[in-house]
């Protein structure tokens, strides 16, 4: 089950609108709405232990390595950054439908290409125009 997934079927289990539980962490209800979308995922920690808390489960439920891995690129990069890897892991992913690799494979793989994207990140932003950046932040 993916991360919205969770979120979605969690807050419905404990019968809560998309803008009570975006109260009770904080957030937006289009945050919410994001989130269980499959079209954002929360920016910080602290909305996710917050998330975690609010629907009564372990951070570590609502966490795929995917999601561990997108938070950091979001904190780092920003919310465009962020959009480019889910991009590049959901194309990733279509490389193995129906495929030959084991799943130790598609693993070491996806890892590799994590590693790629983050290290292309950080020499792009190594070379960015300093009026590009906001907050030093690429976004």
């Amino acid at each position: 089950m993916k991360f919205g997934e969770k979120v979605r079927q969690l807050r419905k289990d404990m019968k809560l609108s998309q803008g009570e539980l975006a109260e009770k962490i904080g957030v937006s209800a289009r945050s919410v709405a994001a989130y269980e979308g499959g079209t954002s995922y929360p920016r910080y920690k602290e909305t996710y232990d917050a998330l975690a808390t609010a629907l009564g489960v372990d951070v570590n439920y609502l966490r795929t390595e995917d999601e561990g891995f997108l938070e950091e690129v979001g904190q780092e990069f920003g919310s465009r950054g962020q959009r480019q890897a889910q991009a590049i892991l959901g194309e990733a992913r279509q490389l193995f439908a129906g495929g030959e690799l084991s799943d130790e494979d598609k693993l070491a793989f996806l890892t590799e290409m994590q590693k790629l994207f983050l290290d292309s990140k950080q020499r792009a932003k190594k070379y960015t125009n300093k009026r590009y950046l906001r907050d030093g932040e690429d976004n």
